[in-house]
């Protein structure tokens, strides 16, 4: 089951069933299956507050993703902050519900078992990102 919640923030204009959908599209690509997947949608103090209880870093992200992953099932909780996703989309040149779409699936990818930190690895994220995104609009 994936769930999406709210707090400090209006929630986002999703259409929740489709990309409920998307998502679980999206994993079994991988070969996954969703089991328990929460977003939070929060904004920038909220997730520096996460940043900083959780991992011991001092500075605003786009998502956190904690992973429950068990085997071939998906599970986490995913925390976005809808101000860096507003804030990336101007930089960046993309629209607000592009950037949103592309942070939702970022985590989901995540507990796919796709890194983005390592040494050519962001290629491969943003290249999973794009497959991923093309996927929704087909």
């Amino acid at each position: 089951m994936i769930t999406y919640n709210a707090e400090g923030v209006s929630m986002p204009k999703i259409r929740k069933r489709d990309t409920t959908r998307w998502i679980k599209a999206v994993a079994a690509t991988y070969g996954r299956k969703v089991g328990e997947i929460g977003y939070m949608f929060v904004d920038d103090e909220k997730i520096l507050e996460v940043n900083r209880e959780y991992l011991g870093h001092d500075y605003y992200t786009d998502i956190i993703t904690f992973d429950y992953d068990e085997d071939d099932v998906i599970s986490g909780d995913l925390v976005i902050s809808l101000d860096t996703v507003r804030s990336n989309a101007e930089l960046f040149k993309k629209s607000y519900e592009e950037e949103l779409y592309r942070v939702i699936i970022h985590g989901v990818l995540h507990l796919c078992g796709i890194n983005d930190k390592g040494p050519g690895e962001r290629e491969i994220m943003e290249a999973a990102e794009n497959k991923a995104l093309a996927m929704r609009e087909a």
